[in-house]
């Protein structure tokens, strides 16, 4: 359950008492100390302890152990909880999924509940460990360094997605996608897949928005005043991520729009065609129908030209309805 446990002290890790709660009691002895639990989808007779020990908030200990939240930001009296969507790329497949990570900042103390795969913070860890100078500013820190290693993961999906976008664009506009409606019809479903991603991503990246104006506007307890500029740093970089996926939903209906005009295009030819052949087929039958209804009084029936002058006929009026279609485009 607990990934990792440690003491931070200005700015450094330090050996400390493995139980978390003996770990907290030492953090709070020392000026400029905080402890640091990471959880992995808990079950809530584990999270319980967690619970009890930090004086976490039952709704947002609920909302941790059941996952299934939307980003947000909520204040409570001895703690503040922050829910994240965290995104991962399968490149194999080039599907999106979803995780989600949820923190929870008081005194002294910051408790990290992650669920799925997506997104480990071993190297977010790693990283703030060698950034003395940002993980003195204590639990911030690392509200912070969580923040931008998620809206940096969103950056770095949406150029992926960039460059699916491209691919598919190709394909619906390629020359021999009109020339087999079946695949025309598999675009469409690439298409609709790709759509569905996309609002996976938007799900995911907008409303975190609103958790990171607040963060940067001040006032939210348990953060300090000199992060501020680190999370509008945080901002920029989530608001270009959700300008670029939304300019990627723009296209994606643009490109299904254009690749459902090209299979009306294709059937309304194809119908041509076939109207054009059923009346180059009508006029000899038409013709041979005349000739088979068998009256008594056909005056060409007893000539020796008839039965040609028939024939003749017939090749006559499938050529010149042949040259007018292709004339046309109907063939």
């Amino acid at each position: 359950m607990i990934v990792d446990c440690a003491i931070y002290r200005n700015g450094s890790r330090a050996e400390g008492p493995k139980d978390f709660s003996d770990a907290l009691d030492e953090a709070r002895k020392e000026e400029n100390s905080f402890v640091w639990v990471g959880l992995h989808e808990p079950t809530a007779e584990e999270f319980a302890l967690v619970t009890a020990e930090f004086g976490l908030h039952p709704l947002a200990v609920e909302d941790a152990v059941r996952a299934h939240q939307r980003p947000k930001l909520e204040a409570y009296e001895d703690s503040l909880f922050v829910v994240l969507k965290t995104v991962h790329y399968n490149d194999e497949h080039d599907t999106v999924h979803t995780g989600e990570l949820m923190l929870f900042l008081g005194d002294c103390f910051v408790v990290t509940v992650r669920h799925g795969s997506g997104s480990p913070l071993a190297k977010v860890r790693r990283r703030l460990e060698h950034q003395p100078e940002v993980l003195r500013h204590g639990s911030s820190a690392v509200l912070y360094a969580v923040f931008d290693e998620v809206v940096d993961t969103y950056i770095d999906i949406s150029g992926e997605l960039q460059v699916d976008l491209e691919e598919l664009e190709s394909a619906v506009f390629s020359p021999q996608t009109s020339l087999w409606a079946g695949r025309s019809g598999s675009l469409a479903e690439r298409i609709y897949g790709f759509k569905r991603q996309i609002v996976e991503f938007r799900r995911a990246a907008g409303p975190l928005q609103d958790p990171v104006a607040r963060l940067t506007g001040g006032g939210v307890p348990f953060v300090s005043a000199e992060t501020r500029p680190f999370f509008r740093d945080v901002g920029d970089h989530l608001t270009r991520a959700n300008e670029q996926v939304e300019a990627l939903d723009r296209l994606l209906t643009d490109i299904l729009s254009a690749n459902l005009a090209q299979v009306s295009v294709q059937q309304n030819n194809d119908m041509r065609k076939i109207s054009a052949w059923a009346a180059l087929a009508a006029v000899p039958t038409m013709i041979a129908g005349v000739y088979g209804m068998n009256f008594e009084h056909m005056p060409e029936t007893k000539q020796i030209w008839g039965y040609p002058a028939a024939l003749l006929l017939m090749g006559g009026v499938c050529v010149l309805l042949y040259r007018v279609f292709k004339r046309s485009g109907w063939l």
